[in-house]
Order: C-alpha cells, then sequence, then structure tokens
C-alpha cells in the first residue's frame, strides 16, 4: 500500500500531494526531503512495489504530455532495444512501455490538490503551487 508522511497538509486543500516514484531514486528523494521539510502530508506510491497505476497515466499525459514524461535519459531506455525504443512514436505506444516498464517514467511525477501534475522536481514551480 501507499506510504503516508504524517505532516501538515498544504492550507489550500486537505488533499494530500501524491508523489509517484521509485524510492531509491535521487530526485525522488530530494522531493520527498524537500516537501517533509515543508511540513506538506503526502502519499508516495512506489512503482517498484506497486507499478504504474494505469489508471492515472492518461491523466499524467494530458497534464504534461508523454514526451516530458518519458526519460529517454535514464539507465532503462538505454538498456531497451533498439526496436522498442523505436516503437516509441506517440502516447499510446508510450503509455505501454511505462506501463512495461515503470523505470522509464521520468520522477517523480506529482498530483497535487489542486489537480495540477508535475514531472520532476522544481523547487521554485512548486514553492508556486503551495500558496
Amino acid at each position: 500500500m501507499r506510504g503516508m508522511n504524517t505532516l501538515a497538509t498544504p492550507s489550500s486543500s486537505n488533499a494530500p500531494v501524491t508523489v509517484f516514484g521509485i524510492p531509491n531514486c535521487d530526485t525522488v528523494k530530494k522531493a520527498r526531503a524537500w516537501l517533509s521539510g515543508q511540513g506538506v502530508s503526502y502519499e508516495f506510491h512506489d512503482f517498484k512495489k506497486l507499478g504504474v497505476p494505469a489508471n492515472q497515466l492518461p491523466r499524467w499525459i494530458d497534464a504534461v504530455g508523454w514526451e516530458p514524461l518519458l526519460n529517454r535519459k535514464g539507465t532503462t531506455w538505454r538498456k531497451l532495444d533498439d526496436a522498442s525504443r523505436a516503437a516509441v512514436l506517440d502516447a499510446t505506444s508510450a503509455s505501454a512501455l511505462m506501463l512495461a516498464h515503470p523505470s522509464v517514467i521520468k520522477r517523480p511525477v506529482v498530483a497535487w490538490p489542486n489537480g495540477e501534475v508535475t514531472v520532476g522536481f522544481d523547487e521554485s514551480r512548486w514553492q508556486g503551487l503551495m500558496r
């Protein structure tokens, strides 16, 4: 199940922030530490244990686009064979790859209480979302 950090929520909503990622990812660690340091309650969804939530993936793609969500710089992408990489041409093929290989998703994906979705860690942008 999801891990829950029990700190106070942002004043804009009672809903927690949800952080999706892999616990040993340095960027996810930094993001979680930053949220905790800001006193933000968040749920953590571990891709390694729980997989990618198939019902959320289309929402993420609608919010940020499939290309920013696909981590083409990471080890998982580089380890894929040429045919698998070449087959990623659109949101449908990218979704199939992300569901099969969660580590190819850029991390963290964060669902904010206001409905916004962000990918990666951007302290200044996150600070704006906290207001």
